[in-house]
């Protein structure tokens, strides 16, 4: 199993993770992935890390694609894999409509369509084999009636093939990136379920295909308040990460088995009570989805891990050394 390290999104000059990057590089983590919401940019935070270091590739998880035309994407991670020696994991998903819609205004409809065919215009754009062009209904290219023809990449990039992950959720999705992809990034993963969750959809999936999951990790002799910890990260995902009959992170859950309690948590969230929504949450949920408690527990837990399809496991919560360290140890052994 490979290790990374996931820090999310930068939110303030305080938040440089420069320091953790660097003592994970040090430590043999073989990535560090940033993120993106409405807030910071995925990819000015990874660029920023990728001049500091020299070998741990670098992985955005995820660039929105709302948030840029395929050929903006494919040109800013041509740039970076080439700045950084090779080193970039291209993480992109389609977010979801609350997002899409409320902060790009763009429309939400048919985000399997609209991946694969962003995703082909961005090989495309690396591959220089032609002008790009593309048929398709969400990306015309060059645009019908306009002034516009084919182009085709100026600059030669390092890589023909860099590596694409997509940021899925549901089975259709997986089994998209099971097939046109290099990797699947999902955001909430229960080691025993992943089998009977996605086991068919990533039936598919070529040799080297890279489940990396992230899993929130809380090293501490309190397991309460650890898992407390989780909890809270989960009620904003499963009450207010979406809109109400539209929620992709309620929906994993109940496929998860929980699906009257992701109801119960959401509806609670949305009247305004917060509170009764936290405690709402299943213990067994939170449980299954991190790594929480003093290492021996953490080690023990980690056997679901190496039994599940999970190939890479992204660390989210510690920053400094010592704690990344011995997540290390318990990982790679």
């Amino acid at each position: 199993m490979k290790l990374g390290l996931n820090l999310g999104y930068w939110q303030r000059h305080a938040d440089d993770a420069t320091e953790s990057v660097l003592a994970a590089e040090r430590l043999g983590y073989d990535s560090v992935w940033t993120a993106e919401a409405y807030g910071s940019d995925v990819f000015t935070p990874l660029a920023w890390y990728g001049a500091r270091t020299s070998r741990i590739k670098l992985g955005t998880s995820i660039a929105q694609m709302s948030a840029r035309p395929p050929v903006t994407t494919a040109m800013t991670a041509m740039t970076i894999d080439h700045l950084t020696g090779g080193r970039l994991l291209l993480g992109v998903g389609a977010s979801g409509p609350q997002v899409v819609e409320g902060w790009y205004g763009q429309p939400f409809a048919r985000p399997l369509a609209r991946t694969r065919e962003y995703i082909e215009i961005m090989r495309k754009v690396w591959r220089r084999e032609e002008p790009v062009t593309s048929d398709g209904p969400h990306y015309p290219l060059p645009l019908a009636g306009g002034l516009g023809k084919p182009l085709k990449l100026i600059t030669h990039p390092l890589r023909s093939d860099i590596p694409v992950y997509l940021g899925a959720e549901g089975p259709k999705n997986v089994a998209l990136a099971a097939e046109v992809a290099q990797g699947w990034l999902p955001l909430f993963a229960f080691p025993s379920k992943i089998e009977e969750m996605y086991g068919e959809a990533l039936a598919g999936a070529s040799e080297g295909f890279d489940v990396a999951a992230m899993v929130m990790v809380v090293i501490s002799d309190d397991v309460r308040a650890a898992l407390d910890g989780v909890k809270m990260m989960l009620t904003l995902y499963i009450g207010g990460m979406g809109a109400k009959h539209r929620n992709f992170h309620a929906d994993i859950i109940g496929r998860m088995g929980y699906a009257e309690a992701a109801e119960h948590i959401q509806s609670l969230y949305l009247s305004g009570r917060k509170d009764e929504a936290f405690r709402a949450i299943p213990d067994e949920l939170a449980d299954g989805i991190s790594l929480v408690g003093p290492p021996g527990r953490i080690k023990e837990r980690l056997e679901l891990w190496r039994k599940s399809p999970v190939t890479s496991l992204l660390v989210m919560g510690p920053r400094d050394e010592p704690s990344l360290k011995l997540i290390r140890d318990l990982v790679l052994g």
